[in-house]
């Protein structure tokens, strides 16, 4: 017996579909499941690591205060909830990430390779921020139709003092007192732009930073976990790590 393509195309016989693990406990009450469809849990597992995401740097007088929330997702499995999005990219040169976790963990190897030749040529001083930050927007621009990358690039240099850089999707970059981006930054530019101060001091901007991804975390589903903070400054790098609960210095916006 032949069978073709096409006979398989003009045939009246429905496609097998899945069906929903509760149709059996339906169907005996009476109720219809034609309209629900089955969602293997499993599924999301094989999707890539996204890093919907809060982060934000600012600056202050003396440097820059860097944050970010610890959540990585991939799809609607969260696949690490105290995952670092701070990479260092020189000594006083850091970045924070957003979307896909592959393409931003991979561009920032590459910048940092690049800012390493780059420090030789000079003479082992301290690269620009600008610098560092021109590197991400080259490659962020040029393979924009093939990456997922979302960069705020924050440091010091002697040149320039604490700086930040904001390299959203696409590839501009745009030098800002503060900068926020991912996914939980849509809730919190408001309180952003009511509460940002000219030269704050180096506690103000940490309350400012630490305060901001609490309330995105608050409302973000893709934003959670803990607040990773660094201060960068003339003197050195120094990073914290802020918590919820019983003992922890992160501000509570809802009531149990």
């Amino acid at each position: 017996m032949s069978y073709s393509m096409n006979d398989a195309f003009h045939s009246k016989q429905k496609p097998q579909t899945r069906i929903h693990p509760s149709a059996p406990l339906l169907q005996q009450g009476g109720t219809s499941t034609e309209s629900l469809p089955f969602h293997d849990p499993l599924s999301d597992l094989q999707k890539a690591h996204s890093m919907g995401t809060s982060i934000m740097a600012v600056e202050f007088k003396d440097g820059v205060v860097i944050g970010a929330d610890s959540r990585t997702t991939t799809g609607a499995y969260i696949a690490n909830r105290v995952s670092d999005k701070l990479t260092q990219i020189h000594d006083r040169i850091y970045v924070c990430r957003s979307g896909s976790a592959a393409d931003t963990q991979q561009i920032s190897d590459y910048v940092k390779f690049f800012l390493k030749m780059h420090a030789v040529e000079i003479g082992n001083t301290l690269p620009l921020v600008e610098t560092a930050a021109n590197l991400f927007k080259d490659f962020c621009y040029n393979y924009k139709d093939n990456l997922l990358a979302g960069i705020i690039c924050a440091g010091w240099d002697e040149k320039n003092g604490g700086t930040v850089y904001s390299i959203p999707l696409g590839g501009s970059m745009v030098r800002e007192p503060y900068a926020i981006g991912g996914s939980g930054s849509a809730y919190i530019y408001g309180y952003c732009d009511a509460n940002y101060k000219k030269e704050m001091n180096e506690e103000e901007c940490k309350d400012f930073v630490r305060k901001a991804l609490s309330l995105a975390m608050a409302r973000d589903g893709s934003s959670g976990g803990i607040v990773r903070l660094a201060v960068i400054k003339k003197e050195g790098v120094y990073r914290e790590v802020h918590h919820e609960g019983q003992g922890g210095t992160l501000p509570k916006h809802y009531t149990d």
